[in-house]
């Protein structure tokens, strides 16, 4: 700690975070009350934790890399033993050990961020040799394939999405960049008129259902309920909303017709309760937070600093971004939360984990810079 300077702290990203939580626990007090008092306790944690991991040099979990893959592994292959793993509404994807509950996948996706910047940035010189890329994406496959057993695919997808840009940060070539977006628009394409066809199997069937709903929500009105209901308290909120705590009997949310409002539909209930002020407000500073985070993985001492703080800012907007699309229509219902706001106290302490180790990064002197393109 004696190397570091205060003045190096970055205290900007910690407020812009310390705010849009306490604007997320009186949202979640207006949606369900009964979640509040715990999401206070989340954020006390979580800002503890978070000042505990600043200060804790991220060279040590470098150091680690292997050890905390392993950890990750077991964590995530546990959830699978009737003993430990919980379900809850058809998904098996959190633990319980003497009356403590946690979700792997949210730590999950710090882990491997620690682990791939430990990765790439020791063969970030080799990042566009065949053999570097299939073992980095099969390294990846295996935490990837045990969140999707959950089932969680809109973790899997979001953790996906983190890994594509940490290894272009790292270096990946623009054509084989380029490649991959030739394939995957075409076989998106291609999967969806697969889907639209009667008969088709290769998804889940309340995967299905989800994606019908969003493309032809007149057909499947049951299953597009969740999301129109979404879609119409957030407009029904106009430019100021009617106001948080509000006993409107005109209210969706009052009449319980908003689903899951303090987690997956919290933005739902920001744009019916506060407007469109209140939407542009979290949609601000979620970005002030992501480029908070580019920016200092521009200023990296090395590599795998730069990598920590790429991961995060590509977990906080991608969930963002998710997020937000499907409380507006614009992507099929995924059950994502909306990071530092929606209610989640293992989402809340992964997130705080992350701004920690950015923070440590900003902490480190520059000594050097090295893969910036």
């Amino acid at each position: 700690m004696l190397k570091y300077k205060l003045k190096n702290y970055k205290f900007r990203l910690i407020i812009e975070v310390m705010i849009l939580n306490i604007f997320g626990i009186l949202v979640i007090g207006s949606a369900n009350s009964g979640y509040q008092n715990k999401q206070i306790i989340g954020m006390i944690l979580g800002v503890t934790v978070m000042i505990i991991t600043s200060l804790i040099d991220y060279e040590y979990y470098m150091k680690l890399s292997w050890l905390i893959y392993i950890f990750n592994f077991a964590m995530l292959a546990v959830i699978m033993l009737p003993m430990f793993g919980d379900s809850s509404k058809g998904a098996q994807r959190w633990i319980e050990v003497g009356g403590f509950r946690f979700q792997p996948s949210e730590l999950a996706k710090i882990l491997i961020i620690l682990f791939f910047a430990y990765y790439f940035g020791k063969y970030y010189e080799k990042i566009n040799n065949l053999k570097v890329v299939l073992i980095s994406l099969g390294l990846v496959g295996v935490p990837l394939v045990l969140i999707l057993a959950q089932p969680d695919l809109s973790t899997t997808i979001a953790t996906t999405v983190m890994f594509c840009f940490m290894i272009f940060a790292a270096g990946l070539s623009w054509k084989v960049v380029g490649g991959v977006i030739a394939v995957s628009i075409p076989t998106l394409i291609v999967m969806l008129n697969v889907i639209l066809t009667k008969g088709e199997t290769f998804l889940k069937h309340h995967q299905y259902l989800r994606i019908m709903a969003w493309l032809r929500p007149e057909e499947f009105p049951q299953e597009a309920l969740q999301q129109q209901n979404s879609i119409i308290a957030i407009g029904s909120g106009q430019l100021l909303g009617k106001g948080l705590f509000n006993s409107a009997a005109a209210s969706l949310k009052n009449g319980g017709f908003v689903y899951e409002p303090h987690t997956d539909f919290i933005f739902a209930i920001i744009g019916e309760e506060l407007g469109f002020l209140g939407c542009a407000f979290v949609i601000i500073m979620l970005l002030f937070i992501t480029l908070e985070c580019i920016w200092i993985a521009k200023r990296a001492k090395d590599m795998q600093g730069r990598l920590i703080a790429v991961g995060v800012a590509a977990i906080i907007g991608m969930q963002s971004f998710v997020h937000i699309c499907v409380n507006t229509g614009m992507m099929p219902n995924t059950g994502l939360t909306l990071p530092f706001v929606s209610y989640g106290l293992t989402s809340l302490v992964s997130m705080y984990i992350g701004i920690g180790l950015v923070l440590n990064v900003a902490l480190q002197p520059r000594k050097y810079r090295t893969g910036v393109r």
